[in-house]
C-alpha cells in the first residue's frame, strides 16, 4: 500500500526522514550523489541498475542510499573503510562510473564550528541556539547548491563487482544459527559460523 503523504515529499525530505535529521554531512552525500547521477544521466536504481562504492560510513551514505537506491540489502552498495568523503556511482548496463570527492578544506568553517560548540554548551542561550540553527540552515543550503567549487566530479573506469548472489544457508554446528555458505567455515570437520569458529 502506497502512503500518499510520501508523494509530496522532495528527495531531500526523504533523505532527512531516513537519516533522522538535517545535517551538513547528509547534505554532502546528497549533493555528491545528485552530481554523479546528473553526469551518468541516471535516475534512482529500482533494482541493481546502479551500484555505489562509498569510502566512508558517515551521514552522507544515508543520502546516497535514499537518492540512488543503492543499499546493502540489494547488494549494490559497497563500503571501503578509507575515511574519505568519496562516492562512486556506476551503471551496470554500460559500466559508466562517476567518482565524486569532497574537495579538501572546502567544508571547514571555524565560525560555524564555534557557533555549534557554543549552542551545545550548558551556558547556551536561546539566541545562541537560534544563531546556530540559522547558520546550520544556511550551510546546508550552500552545500545542496554547490558544484565544482566543493566537489571534484570525474568519470572513471572501474571494475564492476558481480551482481548480488543468493547463497545456500548452512547451519552452524555450534550455535545452530543459519550462515550464508561463503561465510561458513570448516573447523575440525564441522560447519561453523565466523564468530563460533573464532571461539574454538
Amino acid at each position: 500500500m502506497v502512503n500518499k503523504a510520501c508523494d509530496n515529499k522532495t528527495n531531500w525530505d526523504k533523505a532527512v526522514e531516513f537519516h533522522g535529521h538535517e545535517c551538513p554531512g547528509l547534505a554532502m552525500g546528497y549533493r555528491a550523489t545528485e552530481l554523479a547521477l546528473e553526469v551518468l544521466g541516471s535516475e534512482r536504481s529500482i533494482d541493481e541498475e546502479l551500484l555505489a562504492i562509498v569510502e566512508n560510513n558517515a551521514c552522507g551514505v544515508d543520502a546516497l542510499q535514499t537518492l540512488a537506491g543503492c543499499s546493502f540489502g540489494k547488494g549494490n552498495l559497497y563500503y571501503k573503510d578509507f575515511g574519505k568523503s568519496v562516492y562512486t556511482i556506476a551503471r551496470r548496463g554500460d559500466s559508466n562510473a562517476v567518482r565524486v570527492a569532497v574537495k579538501y578544506g572546502t567544508t571547514f568553517d571555524p565560525d560555524f564550528k564555534s557557533l555549534k560548540e557554543r549552542s551545545a554548551s550548558a551556558a547556551a542561550t536561546e539566541q545562541d541556539r537560534a544563531l546556530y540553527h540559522e547558520a546550520l540552515q544556511k550551510r546546508i543550503k550552500s552545500i545542496l547548491n554547490a558544484g565544482t567549487e566543493m566537489f571534484d566530479v570525474r568519470k572513471v573506469i572501474i571494475e564492476l563487482p558481480p551482481p548480488a548472489s543468493i547463497y545456500q544457508t548452512l547451519q552452524c554446528s555450534i550455535c545452530g544459527e543459519g550462515v550464508m555458505e561463503p561465510r561458513a567455515r570448516l573447523k575440525d570437520g564441522r560447519v561453523v559460523c565466523i564468530p563460533c569458529g573464532e571461539e574454538i
